[in-house]
């Protein structure tokens, strides 16, 4: 089996954690943070805002059961690339709409999908999705990871979690894991 990595930030990790969790394809998802200027960060020092890193999902994958380009159809759809460093309630650069890319053909096959919402007015907003290179990845405190999973009734789970996760059940049902 091939492996490929992916690292997305759409907001919360949490949200985007579920989601590709329940995906075909996705062999594992770890929360973290990538982007920034501080050696081995915590969350509570990304919650200031002084690090600069972004709050990212790092996704490991069969190419040969789900493509890149499917994992960012998935990523478009579920949060807002339109607000610029902001998902609904959650503010401040470490909420920012960021593909960070690993290969050349990552950034052209993002890229080139931004260019085909942009053309084709998916959005009604101007998309402010940062493309960059993958920097370092830092894996989140443990406590985020499978953060949904292990706290489905916590509030911010069902408000902000629970609505993206359904939006990817019902847009995306057969690229889901289990029906």
């Amino acid at each position: 089996m091939s492996q490929e990595v992916a690292t997305l930030g759409g907001g919360c990790f949490w949200c985007l954690e579920a989601v590709y969790d329940d995906m075909k394809g996705v062999l594992s998802v770890e929360s973290g943070y990538m982007g920034g200027h501080t050696e081995n960060p915590t969350y509570k020092q990304i919650c200031n805002g002084d690090t600069g890193h972004a709050e990212v999902v790092q996704i490991t994958f069969d190419p040969d059961v789900t493509t890149y380009r499917e994992l960012l159809e998935v990523f478009f759809a579920i949060h807002d690339p339109t607000t610029l460093n902001r998902q609904g309630n959650d503010a401040g650069t470490q909420y920012r709409s960021a593909i960070f890319w690993h290969s050349p053909e990552q950034k052209e096959a993002a890229e080139a999908l931004i260019r085909e919402l942009t053309t084709g007015q998916y959005f009604r907003d101007p998309i402010v999705t940062e493309v960059t290179p993958a920097a370092r990845f830092y894996i989140a405190e443990d406590y985020h990871q499978e953060y949904y999973a292990n706290n489905p009734f916590q509030p911010y789970c069902l408000f902000a979690v629970a609505p993206k996760l359904n939006k990817f059940r019902q847009k995306f049902t057969e690229k889901r894991k289990s029906a």
